[in-house]
């Protein structure tokens, strides 16, 4: 984890409602990197969330459920936009532990990036102006063009998502987590209630239930499932400190059904689309 930098905003934790309202906290917008893109420049943005100075904060976003913050990020020339959820400011859910949102957001990132997805934001966890949090790249999107607004050209990337949602066990995959960048690109935000041991899969994504998942995923999955078998690999290694055993073995057990099942999976009995949908 990357040392707190010395250049960061004030801790107004107490004042919670009124950085809100001062959304702006009279700091000008920062430039991004010219061409920047989380699909071409993944690495280099990496690098920036890890070890770049969080400089500037631009408040709250207001639809969020937890306290969540849009801060420039800057390391030497580059500075980039990035949305920033400290623990402390993750409202407590009876289903899961108290806590572990920001890590779950950051187990997110790192099998999406080990099955070679790409649809996760780069992200990282850090240290912050309010302590330890998930730190992720933020997606320039239309906020008006979201899983609802898709076409069928985005269907591919649509099945690689419902799979992904799935093998994490997303309880919360609502239309307005889908975004579309200037590439066309599909990046899925907000899997902080991710990875519980139990079914907790709640999804708009049912286009594709009972069909057959492509084998190109399937093969992803097969590698995925190896690794987290191994106890020397880096994905093991680093989930392990993220996430609970538990989780991790119902993780495993969903990838091996998958794989087994070779089909996306129906709705089942319980609750299966969250609210709102969007």
């Amino acid at each position: 984890m990357a040392e707190q930098a010395s250049n960061r905003i004030p801790d107004n934790s107490g004042k919670q409602n009124a950085s809100a309202d001062n959304s702006a906290i009279n700091n000008p917008q920062p430039t991004p990197l010219p061409g920047l893109s989380a699909l071409r420049d993944a690495e280099k943005i990496k690098h920036v969330l890890d070890c770049g100075a969080i400089v500037e904060a631009y408040g709250m976003l207001r639809w969020s459920s937890n306290h969540t913050f849009l801060v420039g990020v800057a390391e030497a020339e580059d500075t980039l936009q990035a949305v920033y959820k400290p623990q402390r400011g993750e409202r407590p859910l009876w289903d899961f532990p108290e806590g572990t949102l920001c890590f779950r957001e950051t187990a997110a990132y790192l099998i999406s990036e080990t099955l070679g997805w790409q649809l996760v934001p780069p992200t990282v966890l850090r240290d912050g102006p309010r302590g330890i949090g998930s730190l992720q790249f933020y997606i320039q999107a239309e906020p008006e063009i979201n899983y609802f607004a898709f076409e069928a050209r985005h269907a591919e990337q649509l099945m690689t998502l419902a799979a992904f949602d799935y093998v994490i066990n997303n309880a919360d995959r609502k239309g307005g987590h889908c975004l579309l960048d200037s590439d066309d690109h599909l990046w899925a935000i907000d899997h902080g209630i991710a990875f519980h041991s139990m079914p907790k899969l709640r999804t708009v994504i049912w286009d594709f239930a009972g069909q057959r998942v492509p084998e190109r995923l399937l093969a992803d999955l097969q590698r995925l499932c190896g690794l987290l078998e191994s106890g020397e690999s880096a994905i093991r290694f680093n989930l392990d400190k993220l996430l609970a055993e538990a989780e991790i073995a119902a993780l495993m057990a969903r990838t091996r059904r998958l794989l087994n099942r070779r089909e996306y999976p129906r709705p089942g009995p319980g609750p299966n689309y969250p609210w709102p949908p969007v």
